[in-house]
């Protein structure tokens, strides 16, 4: 492949951000390319205007600012606020009051994760020299969700090189860390994890005492959800025990969850998909679109015809200017037409949602447009695609089939979106089993074996039927 096809192909499979970096990248490293502005100064043949227009200009504007100097009232400095302060992100510094978004949503939260707040605390606790290095050998073991991962046996083995520590002593240890914040840390497993939160509860709690003995003598028939028998062992009638469930409901299995310092991640959408005259269209989101162009002065001096060092290695850089520059078009012409195709063929979801997806194969998609296989896979993978039912991925459009009793075809999505309507239905007292689903979809005319039942329903995070049976 040529250096020019291989940076056309580089450039289709990077995501919008990883497109931003590209570019700016290109940016800082070849002179001949510049952000257009808009200024509209461009030439025919796509570069800006002469040189001795922009030397005019920037005589004229010399002039100006030596006939009206002023001496400022302070003077610069090197260096700005941002430089010193933190001021989160910089679009709530000037926010669009003219829509609804909650401007909190722009600003970005930072703060110690989970075992660094445990040291923290651990640290201003009085402990001793010793107690404090079985604290932090049980806090290194303990994951992100705040369960401890091993054994005393085990924190015992890791303390070796201090063979005076005994087992008694990491145990207690293990205790005063339980009492920290947040409640439930340091749990050995969900179970230990709600009796901690439980016991920091208000004695004067309704149904605390039933609630506690639920937890500690009964909680395999509430994982197993087994309310008949529970209701029975507890001698509580259905409603009080659905109350007691409902307070251990307010629990956290996850104490630790809160301390998760990843940054959110953005989509920033390649296309916009929106119904004019009836008609459902295509427009590349021209916000993400890079704006370049060539630098004029430079490129005019390429004209010189010098064979200079310096002047060849302007030509170098304006020959790849350029390629840079095609290959950005290149990429758009192909977003714009792989798009516009898969909305063409998808239709019904646009207009009646998930149940209505066709099946659909990269293969159709590259007959379609009469392009290989594989850069199609390119364009579909990390580009995204903003529509009045939300924001997609383009590969979430292609689906395997499955055949119909009449001889249509019917996607896994639209499977998926059946299953999920299904369960949303469903009696909680008597779910739907995978068999039952089964059945209800062969009444539809659609033909799914139980097992692939169970797959899809996995997919959405469903659980199985006796894991999502409720009390009335």
């Amino acid at each position: 492949m040529t250096p020019q096809l291989q940076q056309a192909i580089r450039l289709l499979q990077l995501s919008t951000l990883e497109l931003q970096a590209e570019v700016q990248e290109a940016l800082e490293s070849n002179p001949m390319l510049d952000q257009d502005d808009g200024s509209g100064n461009e030439t025919p043949d796509g570069e800006t205007g002469s040189t001795a227009g922009n030397e005019e200009a920037a005589e004229r504007t010399t002039q100006a600012e030596g006939e009206n100097e002023t001496i400022p009232d302070e003077l610069p400095v090197d260096s700005s606020w941002d430089d010193v302060f933190d001021t989160g992100a910089t679009s709530f510094s000037a926010p669009d009051m003219s829509d609804n978004r909650d401007i909190m949503e722009t600003v970005t939260i930072s703060g110690n994760g989970l075992h660094d707040h445990l040291t923290w605390q651990v640290e201003l606790t009085n402990f001793s020299e010793t107690d404090q290095l079985i604290a932090h050998t049980v806090i290194d073991s303990i994951d992100d969700d705040g369960y401890l991962q091993i054994s005393v046996e085990e924190l015992h083995a890791l303390l070796d090189e201090h063979p005076d520590i005994e087992q008694d002593e990491i145990e207690a240890v293990i205790h005063r860390i339980q009492q920290l914040d947040p409640i439930g840390v340091c749990a050995r497993g969900l179970q230990e994890c709600l009796q901690l939160q439980l016991s920091h509860f208000d004695p004067e709690t309704p149904l605390l005492q039933h609630a506690t003995t639920l937890i500690r003598d009964h909680f395999t028939l509430l994982s197993n959800r087994d309310y008949s028998r529970l209701a029975r062992k507890m001698k509580l009638s259905t409603d009080e025990l659905q109350q007691v469930i409902e307070l251990v409901q307010t629990l956290n299995p996850r104490p630790g969850s809160q301390f998760n310092t990843t940054e959110p991640e953005y989509i920033v959408p390649d296309v916009y998909v929106v119904k004019k005259n009836g008609k459902w269209t295509v427009e590349l989101n021209n916000e993400s679109l890079p704006k370049l162009r060539i630098n004029s002065l430079y490129a005019n001096m390429v004209k010189r015809g010098s064979n200079s060092k310096e002047n060849n290695y302007l030509r170098d850089n304006l020959q790849e200017a350029r390629w840079f520059l095609k290959s950005l078009q290149s990429r758009h012409e192909t977003l714009l037409k792989v798009a516009s195709t898969i909305v063409e063929r998808q239709q019904g979801f646009f207009d009646y949602g998930e149940e209505a997806m066709k099946p659909m194969v990269l293969r159709s998609i590259a007959e379609t447009i009469e392009m290989h296989e594989s850069t199609v896979s390119r364009v579909t993978t990390r580009k995204y695609m903003h529509t009045p039912r939300g924001i997609f991925e383009f590969k979430y459009f292609f689906s395997s089939h499955v055949a119909t009793e009449t001889g249509g075809e019917c996607s896994a999505t639209a499977i998926r979106a059946i299953i999920k309507k299904l369960v949303a239905a469903e009696n909680p007292t008597k779910p739907l089993s995978d068999n039952k689903m089964a059945n209800v979809l062969a009444e539809q005319g659609i033909k799914v074996a139980r097992r692939t039942i169970a797959k899809y329903r996995e997919s959405l995070s469903i659980s199985p039927s006796n894991e999502r049976k409720r009390l009335a």
